[in-house]
């Protein structure tokens, strides 16, 4: 599973960000659910806040990107992170179960309008070929667990 060093050289500990990768089942094969900010594809995270469990974050960040709150946890707490980026940002992904493949894009309060600009349902091999390299471990870990 992929996880990420907790200190950097300098010893200052990495920001943590807690997302779910949302699945679904399509009949066929099991679908992922990427969000796209700009020219980047990524699953829905966000910033782990003071003295929040890193799952329940999880679930925020899930219930306020994308508007999916009826998922099941299938596989518990087993989470992969990726490597620091981006000013020593670490992020950790939980996969879930979405009841439903409706998607309503979260209007952020700060930006005064969705943060995301586009969502899709997409196979393991589309996700890979979408994402960043820091998040192709973290898909192929998530492949792994639900084709398992």
């Amino acid at each position: 599973m992929p996880t990420a060093s907790t200190q950097r050289s300098s010893g200052s500990a990495p920001r943590l960000s807690a997302g779910v990768i949302p699945v679904r089942w399509s009949g066929e094969q099991w679908l992922l659910l990427l969000l796209r900010a700009y020219r980047n594809w990524d699953f829905p995270k966000g910033l782990v806040e003071p003295g929040e469990d890193p799952f329940d974050a999880a679930r925020r960040e899930l219930a306020e990107e994308t508007g999916i709150t009826a998922v099941e946890f299938r596989w518990g707490g087993a989470f992969a992170e990726t490597a620091p980026y981006a000013g020593n940002k670490v992020a950790r992904y939980y996969i879930a179960v979405a009841a439903s493949e409706v998607v309503t894009l979260g209007m952020s309060a700060e930006l005064g309008r969705p943060e995301h600009h586009e969502w899709r349902w997409v196979s393991c091999t589309a996700a890979l070929e979408l994402v960043v390299p820091r998040l192709t471990p973290v898909v192929r870990w998530a492949c792994s667990i639900v084709a398992a």
